[in-house]
């Protein structure tokens, strides 16, 4: 495979949509409702204007910086994501060695389709947990337990999934848990052969977290009725405090939009926090992130570190972030993208034209230090201040 054609996300996503299955590429790239949010999140990242400067030597630039206190090659992550084991096989296994050999954190989803201890079997640099509390809370805490024993770097717990946004294209889709093998579904998995195939020749194909450590749910189906009925919508604040102490390590809060959450997330012991809309998949018509970024770092900054996740499509949005006080990005579906175009090399590939964006961007703005960049590199429209 020619990866050397993929010049931008964009080329992999339309790659990939001819590629994966159309239920799971829809699964990936679709937002809540009309997808308002889902759509603002990169439009208003186009509103944002780098600030191009001459006259300056940047023979010499960087890019590295540091996320909780571990250095990364550049700021950014692979944001947890559900299910990214049906857009390649073993996807997370994937997309955790191609984080790991180009020096970023690759945070594993609860509801992955590898497991916890299958990504860690794979890797040797510790990745980050992604947790989604459910009602169940001994089976949270084994999940944490395991967390720690795999030697996880930080806890991420996602606070903005209680309740769930409809997708509509799953809806016409049929996606369901367990699938169903309608006539549909598999004429779609006939027309994918090599995507079916990687398939059939691993074990992997359902929740990995879950599977084999319910007791209660010995088949697909039980696990699934399970599954369904462990929304805590009880989860509030004072709950991170037995989540950190078990996990003991770093917590990171994903979810926030506003700041008076994220205040409250740094009260109760949050070390970063994630500004994001969940790639506007659950409140449509929340604002965008970069939109919220401003008036959370003006909240909380310097007291807790802020990343960003929700349309970054380039390495120039990352600049973007960076200059308006975010520490580091995290993309996810662009990483799908690529992972179900060409696996882990997909996902290198990918990796390789966001740092090679930022790098040329870096230093067309006149600027040798990704960790210089501050608000008076970049022109905002007045309204997303």
């Amino acid at each position: 495979m020619r990866l050397d054609r993929y010049l931008n996300v964009q080329d992999f996503q339309r790659a990939a949509e001819r590629r994966v299955p159309r239920m799971f590429y829809d699964y990936a790239d679709s937002g809540s409702y009309n997808e308002t949010t889902y759509r603002a999140n990169s439009s208003d990242f186009a509103r944002i204007l780098l600030e191009q400067r001459i006259g300056v030597d940047v023979s010499v630039r960087s890019l590295g910086t540091t996320m909780l206190g571990r250095p990364v090659s550049l700021p950014l992550g692979l944001a947890p994501t559900g299910a990214a084991g049906m857009q390649s096989a073993d996807g997370e296994i994937k997309a955790a060695r191609a984080a790991e050999k180009f020096g970023i954190p690759f945070t594993l989803s609860t509801v992955s389709i590898c497991s916890i201890e299958d990504v860690a079997a794979a890797t040797s640099t510790p990745f980050w947990f992604q947790l989604y509390v459910r009602k169940d809370r001994d089976f949270n805490n084994r999940l944490i337990d395991r967390a720690r024993a795999a030697g996880c770097a930080a806890i991420v717990v996602t606070m903005d999934c209680q309740l769930y946004g409809q997708r509509h294209k799953d809806v016409r889709n049929g996606l369901t848990v367990p699938l169903k093998f309608t006539p549909r579904f598999l004429a779609g998995l006939a027309l994918k052969p090599r995507w079916a195939l990687s398939m059939l020749r691993t074990p992997r194909r359902t929740f990995g977290n879950f599977a084999g450590h319910v007791p209660a749910a010995r088949t697909p189906a039980a696990l699934a009725a399970w599954m369904a009925d462990q929304d805590d919508l009880s989860l509030t604040w004072a709950d991170l405090g037995w989540i950190k102490d078990r996990f003991g390590g770093p917590l990171v809060v994903k979810g926030v939009l506003h700041p008076d959450d994220a205040r409250t997330a740094v009260a109760h012991g949050a070390d970063a926090i994630i500004v994001s809309n969940h790639g506007g998949r659950q409140l449509d018509g929340a604002p965008s992130t970069i939109r919220a970024l401003p008036r959370i770092v003006d909240a909380v900054g310097g007291t807790c570190e802020i990343y960003l996740d929700s349309g970054v499509r380039s390495g120039q949005d990352m600049l973007r972030a960076v200059a308006l006080g975010a520490r580091a990005v995290f993309i996810g579906r662009p990483f799908l993208y690529a992972l179900g175009v060409g696996g882990e090399a997909g996902v290198t590939r990918l990796l390789d034209i966001i740092r090679a964006e930022a790098d040329s961007a870096l230093g067309l703005m006149g600027e040798t230090d990704i960790t210089a960049l501050s608000p008076r590199h970049v022109t905002t429209d007045a309204d997303l201040n």
